[in-house]
């Protein structure tokens, strides 16, 4: 299990351990919630029949009793309906509504999609209706959860941000620091190299042996200079891209398999950005040996670049195995690979130049398994003029 499986398990383990709380606690409340129900409609059934009571009794003691009950009543809102559906009498109704028909009747029609009316005998076969809504402690209370769940989510939010942000810095200053690193180890062999290469050149060495070798040594220069430039705002200038993605190609298609088709398609006209060179190279070259290992070292590679008017677009596709969908965000994560050897650093760093440095987008465009990948890199262009 590699470093992104850990964090996917912790985090998948919060998620869940969150949501059976939240469950947990929904749970409990649905129950209190329909208990205060059931007794605010036994309250309005003793209610309704000490209502209908009051009108059949004539005994001062009983009507005193019967009062009471009835002014016990004092936060649910209550209509009377007769048997012609004629609103008799409201109670506990919200202001201005008594005082205006039409906002009468929308309350009363309100009352009814809240709760079944309770049915009111008052003899010689007048069935009067009693219409209710619910007080405001249990409105509250349905809206409870909501509140709630806003609060763990935006709780939970908080400190999955706080997560993700000291892990990713933690280790963005493990990958500079190996990177800075890694730059000061080379320096010094590239240095005796360099040294090396202006002795052969006093040396009856052919030529074309030594060019060859002034090649690689300005390569692993320009290596060199991309590892030290990790941590750090690399300086951007004005390039034109077509160029600087040709050179690439270039050099990439001279030290890849002759097993492997490489195939370069560009506009005519020259489209300039804001651009590391040095930066963008690295990216291009991650992106085809990514290709190229996907391939084991046969197929079809191609690079092609496309424009609107704010964007220039580069797609490098190969024919290789493939990324799962779930997979496409994932790849870009710092330790994922799935080389047996490898430190998945790749495309991480390929997203951190585009993205950080350059402003740009990098994503997995298109891929199906066993048939190739397609990846997109999307760069704001700059007016010629400029």
């Amino acid at each position: 299990m590699n470093f992104t499986d850990e964090r996917n398990l912790a985090r998948w383990f919060i998620i869940i351990s969150s949501l059976f709380i939240v469950a947990l606690i929904l749970w409990n409340t649905s129950i209190f919630f329909e208990r205060l129900k059931e007794d605010e409609r036994d309250k309005m059934e003793i209610w309704a029949s000490a209502q209908a009571f009051l009108a059949e009794t004539d005994n001062e003691s009983e009507i005193a009793l019967t009062l009471q009950v009835l002014n016990s009543n004092t936060t649910i809102p209550t209509i009377w309906v007769d048997e012609k559906g004629e609103i008799i009498d409201g109670l506990n109704l919200p202001e201005g509504v008594n005082r205006n028909e039409d906002e009468l009747k929308n309350y009363l029609n309100r009352l009814e999609k809240e709760n079944e009316p309770i049915e009111m005998y008052l003899g010689q076969d007048q069935v009067h209706r009693i219409y209710y809504g619910d007080s405001p402690l249990l409105t509250k209370i349905k809206y409870y959860p909501i509140g709630l769940l806003l609060i763990i989510f935006l709780f939970i939010g908080v400190v999955y941000f706080f997560y993700t942000t000291t892990k990713s810095s933690e280790q963005n200053k493990l990958w500079a620091g190996m990177a800075k690193e890694t730059a000061h180890q080379i320096g010094t062999p590239l240095s005796s190299l360099i040294g090396w290469t202006e002795i052969l050149k006093t040396e009856n060495v052919d030529q074309s042996y030594i060019t060859e070798m002034e090649k690689d040594v300005d390569r692993l220069r320009t290596i060199t200079e991309r590892f030290s430039k990790i941590g750090s705002s690399p300086l951007l200038s004005k390039t034109e891209l077509v160029q600087a993605t040709r050179e690439s190609f270039e050099y990439l298609k001279l030290r890849s398999s002759d097993l492997i088709e490489f195939k370069l398609t560009t506009p005519y006209t020259p489209i300039y950005v804001s651009l590391n060179e040095s930066l963008y190279s690295w990216t291009i070259e991650n992106l085809v040996k990514n290709a190229v290992d996907a391939m084991r070292g046969k197929g079809k590679l191609s690079i092609e670049i496309k424009q609107d008017n704010t964007w220039v677009y580069v797609y490098i596709k190969d024919t290789g195995k493939g990324i799962p969908k779930s997979k496409y965000r994932t790849v870009f994560e710092p330790g994922y690979t799935s080389k047996k050897r490898g430190w998945g650093l790749g495309l991480s760093l390929a997203k951190r130049i585009i993205e950080q440095y350059h402003k740009g987008r990098i994503q997995v465009q298109h891929s199906e398994l066993n048939k190739g990948t397609t990846f997109q890199i999307a760069l704001r262009k700059l007016p010629p003029e400029s």
